[in-house]
């Protein structure tokens, strides 16, 4: 990874990963951004200019709260991020950097097609190095394929018995892997910055066309660590779970039909099957690919294995579920632990089309639904799964 020094900053641009040094004196004077950009040195959102007129916007996220997991998704170039406001007592745009009010002024400038009203936004994430941050990207609001309905979305939660709102929004990270020094200059002393912008997000503000900065992965299996949380509170939360059903895992598989739902979104029906006559597979569902009476519906297989953390899913089972998927399905093997490296190796070897929700998968799928601590997934546990 490059990593950029404070005493290089006047000089360097922004590269895509880069890594950008702060102090060490453990305060908040550390945070690299004023000296990189001129914004202040607190807050998740950060600007330059007025809040009616920014010309710069940056979002800094930790990606590590559990309540508001914001995430990258390198391989599509999809930045989802969630708001400020994230406790009660508050109106959605009531916040003390508004941020919320930031979000909803961009994306309906996006909707309506005033796109030049649109500053520059920059994303940045923690490390875990002092108040490190590295550059994720240059990002404007939407992607293709999301609606004005789901691009940027008002989602309820519920803390100390009170209910309030928080933003859900999805970016694209465009494909510019570095902006020039000139560029940054030329944004943060208010001079033209459509005069020597990067193409794709002058080719965004002029006509509404999204140019990702997609990634392919270059390996596709993932390891033991990868598969399984790396948070004591998340192993725990895979723990209470293995222990709900112990004494009949069986049970499980409920459980896993419900992860798969909540996992592939457009899920109209999945059955489980019956313990006697399952033919290798645990449950049975469809997958609804489009929209209204031109979408169509594909058959998925899902296999539940309640493991403990240590028992790995074997080439002996991953062997079952692929000798039992029917001609044009698809399969889910959901699992509290993990798949074994060679087993691993042999799916994407072979290309076989089965989708593996290891443990973190799941701990992660739960928090994307509001499941965040252990109370609350032994609470839904008891109510979905008496």
């Amino acid at each position: 990874m490059k990593a950029i020094s404070r005493g290089e900053f006047s000089t360097t641009g922004l590269f895509v990963d880069a890594h950008y040094e702060g102090g060490r004196r453990g305060n908040a004077g550390d945070d690299p951004l004023p000296a990189l950009l001129g914004v202040s040195n607190q807050g998740g959102f950060r600007h330059l200019g007025t809040i009616a007129q920014p010309r710069l916007i940056v979002i800094t996220s930790t990606g590590s709260d559990p309540d508001w997991p914001d995430e990258l998704d390198q391989t599509l170039g999809i930045f989802t991020y969630f708001g400020d406001n994230k406790r009660p007592g508050r109106e959605l745009h009531e916040t003390p950097r508004w941020g919320n009010e930031f979000l909803r002024k961009i994306f309906n400038a996006a909707h309506t097609g005033a796109r030049h009203g649109v500053p520059p936004i920059l994303v940045f994430t923690r490390t875990a190095t002092f108040r490190d941050l590295t550059f994720r990207g240059l990002a404007v609001p939407g992607a293709d394929g999301l609606s004005q309905n789901e691009d940027l979305v008002a989602v309820w939660k519920i803390a100390n018995g009170q209910r309030f709102q928080n933003y859900r929004a999805k970016f694209t990270i465009l494909d510019v892997p570095h902006l020039t020094r000139e560029w940054l200059n030329v944004i943060r002393h208010g001079g033209d910055i459509y005069a020597a912008a990067p193409k794709h997000w002058q080719q965004w503000v002029n006509t509404g066309k999204h140019t990702p900065l997609r990634a392919e992965r270059s390996r596709q299996t993932r390891s033991k660590t990868e598969q399984l949380p790396n948070s004591k509170s998340d192993l725990q939360i895979l723990a209470d779970i293995r222990n709900y059903f112990s004494t009949n895992p069986v049970a499980f598989e409920a459980c896993a039909a419900e992860l798969a739902r909540m996992t592939l979104g457009r899920v109209p029906s999945i059955d489980l099957t019956r313990p006697s006559r399952d033919g290798g597979r645990d449950a049975v569902g469809k997958y609804q690919i489009g929209e209204g009476q031109s979408s169509i519906l594909v058959d998925f297989a899902l296999e539940a294995k309640c493991y403990a953390e240590n028992n790995s899913v074997g080439v002996r089972e991953i062997s079952r579920i692929i000798s039992r998927l029917r001609h044009r399905q698809f399969g889910i093997l959901a699992t509290t632990s993990y798949v074994h490296n060679q087993a691993y190796q042999e799916i994407m070897d072979d290309g076989h089309p089965i989708i593996i929700m290891a443990g973190r998968d799941i701990v992660e799928v739960l928090r994307r639904n509001g499941f965040s601590t252990r109370d609350q997934v032994l609470t839904w546990l008891k109510t979905q799964f008496p």
